[in-house]
């Protein structure tokens, strides 16, 4: 096998990064924050507009782990969850030793279902434990139902938390996903559509909320001429060289966001031709996506297993969709709200190679693998 691999979702260097990275090198501010950091925080709120604060930290884990800490989820409450996501979804629940409570995808944005999400919360109000927080993702870059999911928030007065980690540039009615929520999480990870190489972002509504979540993430410092500590803190702070090579990154977003969505129209192209196999696309024109990632339905599993084969043979990477949580050994115990829908999905899902760097080659080999699959 002597072609290079394709890879589903490899970040790419912008050229910008390098003058960051070493004005952080020459000033010998080799650590967490610092001016690269404070650069990045105002650069990302004025993308975000509408009064939003950023922090920024060392991942979009961390950053939906402060949210729920900000909210005072403490032992023994309950978070409602989407099953169909990555665990750095869920995982922040079991460090406040929370319980997660799952729900069901809707067969259309493939997030949240709105109607399973208030049989859960009816539910769980009948057991006596109304939910302290509700955790809805935008899926792939799909923004969820976000009228539909926030109506029911409001009505039984439950915070969001938007995990928008694969969702940057991504609009609902012109809204930038991650302004939606009681909090925004962004992820920089490096297969994402910008990087900081690790690192990420949580959105919050007041100068206030940001000031108490970098507390927090800078091991809860209390204001004094010595190291004292009243409250736990964590060591989540976005270092000032990943912040540099975020503003480097920043500056090709729109570049990175338009290869995406022509990655989209190539697959779009290619699949219109194959009868039975459904490419996920925007529900209609209030949706936005950024197409992170490509995704597609087959008839079956053993179709979808076949698939990602013939393209693993050619050296090209495909995946499963996310295997659901409540599917997952470590969350299999708790509640599930649902129709099997992420189930489904799971089973007969693939992601396809995504990258903002495909070149026209790699995208003649990805062809060449579908067309004689389906032959």
């Amino acid at each position: 096998m002597d072609e290079n691999r394709i890879y589903l979702s490899l970040s790419q260097e912008s050229g910008f990064e390098e003058e960051y990275i070493k004005k952080a090198l020459h000033s010998n501010w080799i650590t967490s924050g610092g001016p690269n950091v404070d650069q990045f925080e105002n650069e990302l709120q004025d993308y975000f507009e509408q009064g939003s604060y950023i922090a920024a930290l060392n991942s979009g884990t961390s950053a939906i782990h402060l949210a729920l800490i900000l909210l005072g989820v403490e032992r023994g409450d309950e978070v409602i969850c989407q099953s169909m996501t990555f665990s750095a979804s869920a995982n922040p629940i079991l460090y406040q030793n929370a319980i997660p409570v799952f729900v069901d995808s809707e067969p259309e944005t493939w997030n949240i279902c709105p109607q399973n999400l208030e049989i859960a919360i009816k539910d769980r109000i009948l057991k006596g434990k109304k939910p302290k927080a509700i955790i809805a993702v935008h899926l792939y870059g799909m923004p969820y139902k976000v009228e539909e999911v926030h109506a029911i928030a409001e009505k039984y007065e439950i915070p969001i938390i938007e995990d928008s980690a694969e969702a940057l540039g991504s609009t609902y009615k012109g809204k930038k996903c991650g302004n939606f929520g009681t909090f925004g999480i962004i992820s920089f990870n490096g297969n994402k559509i910008i990087t900081t190489s690790s690192g990420g972002v949580l959105i919050v509504n007041s100068k206030e909320e940001k000031e108490k979540a970098i507390f927090y993430a800078t091991q809860s410092k209390d204001k004094a001429v010595h190291y004292q500590h009243s409250e736990l803190g964590y060591n989540y702070r976005m270092s000032n060289i990943c912040a540099g090579i975020g503003l480097g990154q920043f500056k090709i977003l729109e570049e990175n966001i338009l290869s995406r969505r022509n990655n989209h129209l190539f697959y779009k192209e290619i699949f219109e031709k194959i009868k039975n196999v459904k490419l996920f696309d925007n529900l209609n024109e209030d949706f936005f996506s950024n197409y992170w990632l490509n995704t597609i339905l087959l008839e079956t599993k053993e179709q979808r297993e076949n698939l990602r084969i013939a393209f693993e043979k050619a050296n090209i990477e495909s995946r499963p969709l996310w295997k659901p949580m409540h599917l997952q050994p470590i969350f299999e115990k708790h509640p599930y709200y649902g129709n099997n829908v992420s189930e489904k999905l799971f089973e007969n899902g693939l992601c396809l190679p995504s990258g903002s760097n495909l070149t026209n080659e790699d995208k003649s080999r990805i062809v060449e693998v579908i067309i004689n699959f389906f032959k």
